[in-house]
């Protein structure tokens, strides 16, 4: 890493695009799309048979080590979601239609410039600013074992932030939080700065943790050395994502291989101390828990999350498995679930206000992955030079690593009739993918198994596309790291990662300039 870690980033005030918003394409222009059944009811049934298959049984949110956990601690999964509002956003299109993919407009710059966090700045949305710089932040929040947590600045309720996809859910209102303190934070530490060179700084450490903690945590590691030379990432290795002028949101990245997240989801997360505080992600619809962790509104009492409990900000008891009665587990550091073709029940049903016709999020991605004419993931693996996966190979289940009596793992080709055969959903395959690439993470926490946790990672079709996407549009920002200067890394070390971003916007660790 270049001695220039310490120093003020070059190009601080570059121009950026001069593109608002951007458009959405295709990586695989000449593949033809899949489909599942000679008409359109054919083809929901069909999809339909595949997204039940792909969502567990009821499991509900609880403590302690779970078989389903990977590696990754949970914050992952919302950083995802985090990074997804800030590179996409797609108001206007519907389930109800076959849909052109060039046609669709991107309402976020495709850039990791933190438009969801800053807005239009200080001078378009003077609401969201203190007049010096700096943030305003919400109520005091409360929480059991927690100090020092703030809720989003909030108008009757409604979060006054740069998109308000990040109040969805009480884990990225929180985080978005953060975000909002961290750069407080960088304007306390480096007085004088303008407020576009605070803002340059902040992006880096974001895109920093982007390139080298969490594009190694979801993709697996012969992926990425492939789009490195010496070490770094080489814009002559982006052999699949293309652009003319500025870089496209491709339907194969937003629409399949970046719902990943969607299989990383827990049950339901602990918060903190309190008893109350173990919360289902959503309402269960057969027993309404106005509790849950659905969002636009604010936040209510005691919701203050003990960050430790989401990133290995200190370092905590493993915990004991079907042991409620451990208050280690209670503690934890709790894992995302792992990248596989299950999804936890909550998300077979989500609530009205969250989407319907169809509730069931599987059947949403599969569904939208047909109507944007999607090519099969056996399609886009050949054209990758890839050798696809075998049917036998695209079981659909948890990928525990012992599957027992609960744990069916279902042959796709046996699936409605076979029509999956051979032909195999983008989003699903990439998922299947996954568990063929799983890999062993060792975890920060006392008395965790020392041969580390299975954790799948993206293949070469799925991590691919999610790699060289990031990359690209890294590249194809002028005032990105990659762009500005790639030997940058943070003044406190090349180590930097999600949870330095967050012990710092908690107002711990060294000063960052």
């Amino acid at each position: 890493m270049s001695s220039r870690h310490a120093t003020t980033p070059r190009g601080l005030n570059a121009t950026r695009s001069p593109l608002s918003q951007g458009r959405f394409g295709r990586m695989f222009r000449t593949l033809t799309p899949a489909t599942f059944g000679p008409n359109e009811a054919d083809n929901i049934a069909n999809l339909s048979a595949l997204a039940d298959n792909m969502v567990g049984d009821f499991d509900p949110p609880k403590d302690g080590p779970d078989a389903e956990e990977s590696g990754i601690p949970a914050l992952y999964t919302y950083f995802g979601q985090f990074v997804d509002h800030d590179i996409t956003f797609d108001p206007v299109s519907s389930l109800a239609k076959q849909q052109d993919p060039d046609g669709l407009i991107d309402f976020r710059t495709p850039s990791f410039d933190l438009d969801n966090v800053y807005g239009r700045g200080p001078n378009d949305q003077p609401y969201m600013y203190d007049g010096n710089g700096k943030f305003l932040l919400g109520d005091p929040l409360t929480g059991t074992g927690v100090s020092n947590a703030n809720d989003l600045p909030r108008f009757r309720g409604r979060a006054l932030i740069g998109d308000p996809r990040n109040d969805e859910n009480s884990i990225v209102s929180q985080f978005q939080g953060l975000m909002l303190r961290f750069h407080n934070r960088m304007v306390d530490d480096n007085g004088g700065l303008s407020f576009q060179d605070v803002q340059q700084r902040v992006r880096f450490h974001y895109q920093y943790v982007v390139l080298n903690d969490f594009l190694p945590r979801i993709v697996n590691a012969t992926v990425l050395n492939d789009l490195k030379t010496g070490g770094r990432y080489d814009r002559s290795k982006l052999a699949y994502y293309h652009w003319k002028t500025y870089p496209y949101m491709p339907v194969e990245f937003s629409v399949a291989a970046y719902r990943l997240g969607h299989s990383m989801i827990r049950p339901g997360y602990r918060l903190n101390d309190a008893a109350n505080m173990l919360l289902q992600i959503f309402p269960d619809p057969n027993n309404p828990d106005t509790n849950a962790l659905t969002g636009f509104r604010s936040m209510g009492p005691g919701r203050a999350i003990d960050w430790g409990r989401f990133i290995d900000v200190d370092t905590r008891a493993y915990g004991v498995e079907d042991d409620s009665t451990n208050p280690d587990n209670k503690r934890r550091l709790q894992f995302a679930y792992r990248i596989d073709t299950s999804l936890v029940d909550p998300l077979r049903q989500l609530p009205p206000e969250v989407a319907s016709n169809p509730s069931s999020l599987a059947l949403r991605n599969l569904e939208r992955g047909w109507r944007l004419g999607l090519p099969s993931g056996q399609a886009v693996a050949r054209a990758m030079h890839q050798t696809p996966l075998t049917d036998e190979q695209i079981k659909i289940g948890r990928a525990v690593d012992n599957p027992g009596a609960g744990d069916p793992q279902v042959p796709i080709a046996s699936i409605a009739n076979g029509a999956f055969k051979g032909n195999c959903p983008l989003w699903t395959y990439i998922l299947a993918e996954a568990r063929q690439y799983a890999t062993k993470v060792t975890v920060a926490a006392t008395g965790a198994p020392a041969t580390g946790i299975t954790t799948p990672q993206l293949g070469p079709v799925g991590g691919r596309i999610v790699a060289e996407v990031f990359l690209g549009m890294m590249f194809g920002d002028a005032s990105s790291v990659l762009s500005l200067d790639p030997n940058w890394a943070p003044v406190t070390g090349p180590d930097f990662k999600l949870k330095d971003l967050v012990t710092y916007a908690l107002g711990n660790g060294a000063p960052l300039h």
